[in-house]
């Protein structure tokens, strides 16, 4: 930062954002060709560039936040800035899905048989799986503010052992999920509470392993030493969405398992 007169990151040429979007539009122009055509070519390409990118991207802003002392705090307080807009448009996101849940349920149409949920179909029991995924849910919630306080303390041990078990409570629910998905009497195809329902959970599902494996980069890099108790934004930001991931389980649950069933 010495030929600076500023604590601003000007951010160096990158080739990542480029091969970002090749990597975006190769996933998703494959998975419909996947879809009509049956090959898996460009999906799968597409996949390994997302991959590559990730893992270089992340790499590349590891080391100018903890080895080049770019990420000062004015930066940290832009990228504070930042994440709260990501988690706003998030909320964002699934108040759509939660709009549609209710548009449907509240004023069932005579085509639904005028109930919800809508005749002929069987319900997962709320108190059940479910349920079970909530505490769960719940449990990682609090094992992840431990490794926050943990790292605000010093005390890396602790910090490396709640963040494993966060990453384990994370990958539980998504197995749970899994088997739920597995086991359950209706389908995505099943009139609009199927749609409702797998379109919901399934993209909340999507959120819990984006956030395990935000939390998983974090403990890889707690390990290495590169989080200290003043600087570890790249931690609190997976908290914070892992908060969150937490709160939209609790709206789902209780509006569509619960409420809904």
């Amino acid at each position: 930062m010495t030929h600076q007169a500023h604590t601003y990151h000007m951010v160096d040429p990158s080739p990542w954002p480029l091969t970002g979007a090749a990597g975006a539009l190769l996933l998703t122009s494959g998975l419909a060709i996947w879809f009509h055509f049956n090959t898996t070519i460009p999906m799968t390409l597409g996949i390994i560039v997302l991959l590559l990118t990730m893992y270089q991207w992340w790499r590349d802003i590891i080391r100018e936040s903890t080895f080049l002392g770019h990420h000062t705090p004015p930066v940290q307080k832009g990228l504070r800035y930042g994440m709260i807009l990501f988690i706003t448009s998030e909320v964002f996101f699934f108040l759509g899905f939660f709009w549609a849940f209710y548009h449907s349920s509240l004023a069932p149409t005579p085509e639904l048989g005028g109930s919800w949920p809508p005749s002929g179909i069987s319900t997962l029991d709320p108190f059940e799986v479910p349920l079970l995924n909530t505490a769960v849910l719940l449990a990682s919630g609090v094992t992840v503010t431990w490794a926050h306080h943990s790292i605000m303390e010093g005390e890396r041990k602790q910090a490396i052992q709640s963040l494993i078990l966060t990453i384990l409570l994370g990958f539980y629910f998504t197995l749970l999920q899994a088997l739920e998905y597995y086991e359950a009497p209706f389908t995505i195809a099943d009139g609009v509470y199927g749609s409702t329902f797998f379109v919901a959970t399934g993209f909340h599902g999507l959120h819990v392993i984006i956030g395990s494996t935000f939390l998983t980069v974090c403990l890889l890099r707690q390990v290495q030493y590169h989080f200290t108790s003043k600087h570890h934004f790249g931690f609190e930001a997976a908290a914070w969405y892992w908060h969150f991931v937490d709160v939209v389980w609790l709206f789902l649950y209780i509006s569509i398992y619960w409420w809904g069933s």
